[in-house]
């Protein structure tokens, strides 16, 4: 049991005194290695005392690099066939002219719904003023917005009638 009690602090020694026995960290700059060659090279301090843990990076490839990937560029003189540019402009259109009606739909049921300035009382309205004061205000604001909607896409639509931007 004597030999025991002994025999294991030893070990606990030997493990701890393989543990420290690290490499040498060498400090360049702002960098840290622990390849001595390149220290030597590079002309590196060696960094006494504290606790420097050196992450190994990847390999960088000799084949391509990251400089020798080009974009791919459509040649300056290519277009779309004219064809597809009208079925492009007729899709566009469509659906500029399905915004439009649905503006314009959304606009007609606020009208409705301001009543020329005097819409309909809701249930806790008719005992606070404020808030229907509130929700007019609000009305009003929504039916501007839907009409500049409204202008913004008949003026989309009308330069999509034309070959070129419409002039300013």
């Amino acid at each position: 049991m004597k030999t025991a009690s002994f025999l294991i602090p030893l070990v606990a020694l030997l493990f701890t005194a393989g543990a420290s026995a690290q490499t040498k960290i060498f400090r360049c700059g702002n960098s840290y290695t622990n390849d001595e060659a390149q220290a030597k090279a590079m002309g590196c301090k060696a960094v006494e005392g504290g606790n420097v843990t050196v992450v190994q990076g990847t390999r960088v490839n000799g084949g391509a690099t990251a400089s020798a990937v080009k974009p791919v560029v459509a040649p300056p003189g290519s277009r779309v066939d004219a064809g597809d540019q009208k079925a492009r402009d007729g899709e566009a259109r469509a659906i500029l002219e399905a915004e439009l009606k649905k503006a314009e739909g959304k606009r007609a049921e606020l009208l409705k719904e301001y009543n020329n300035g005097t819409p309909d009382k809701l249930g806790p309205e008719t005992k606070n003023h404020q808030k229907y004061l509130d929700r007019v205000g609000e009305l009003k604001e929504a039916i501007e917005r839907s009409e500049r909607d409204i202008e913004g896409l008949t003026r989309e639509i009308s330069r999509s009638n034309g070959a070129g931007p419409a002039p300013r």
